[in-house]
């Protein structure tokens, strides 16, 4: 009497497998694998990549420094913690700006053209994260008070890169909370 063939090991099968079956049942046949071999390995999944330790102060005095800069009405200041460069952007109420001159210029438009004001700013809720040593991106919300007693507020995320050994915001998204 013939004896049955073993079958042949798993990692034997290969292509041989795909070819003879359709692709939904080799993805199934993946995920089936797959998670068996999680059990196996007791459920274990390796953590993702920690990002190196960076020190978070000189970022957030960077923020600071803008607040007080446009608190003393000193836009070139508070343009100071932007990178000064013609590959910076600014997106903010559906309009995107590059530049960092064309970013003050806008500025100087909403907050210090005739009749208008700067007012107090303040930053709540800020929340720095580190992506690389030398990327990091900043959220929070803004707030302003303005003289004519409106407060228009919103929240910011900024994508911020070491520029120079000094951090700098190389994208700024600013949205404005509907009145």
């Amino acid at each position: 009497m013939r004896q049955a063939e073993a079958p042949p090991p798993i990692a034997n099968v290969g292509w041989s497998l795909l070819i003879g079956i359709g692709v939904i049942e080799a993805l199934f046949a993946v995920v089936v694998i797959g998670s068996c071999w999680l059990i196996f390995q007791g459920g274990k999944v390796s953590e993702p990549t920690a990002t190196p330790p960076i020190d978070l102060a000189p970022i957030r005095k960077v923020l600071d420094d803008q607040v007080a800069a446009w608190n003393r009405g000193d836009l070139e200041g508070f343009m100071a913690g932007y990178w000064k460069s013609d590959a910076m952007t600014f997106y903010s109420g559906g309009d995107i700006t590059k530049g960092w001159q064309a970013t003050l210029d806008r500025y100087r438009r909403r907050y210090q053209a005739e009749g208008k004001a700067m007012g107090k700013l303040t930053f709540a809720d800020v929340e720095v994260h580190p992506l690389t040593i030398d990327q990091a991106f900043a959220r929070g919300r803004w707030k302003l008070t303005l003289p004519d007693g409106t407060n228009p507020e919103g929240l910011f995320t900024l994508f911020m890169r070491r520029v120079d050994t000094h951090w700098r915001v190389v994208h700024d998204h600013t949205s404005a909370k509907s009145p």
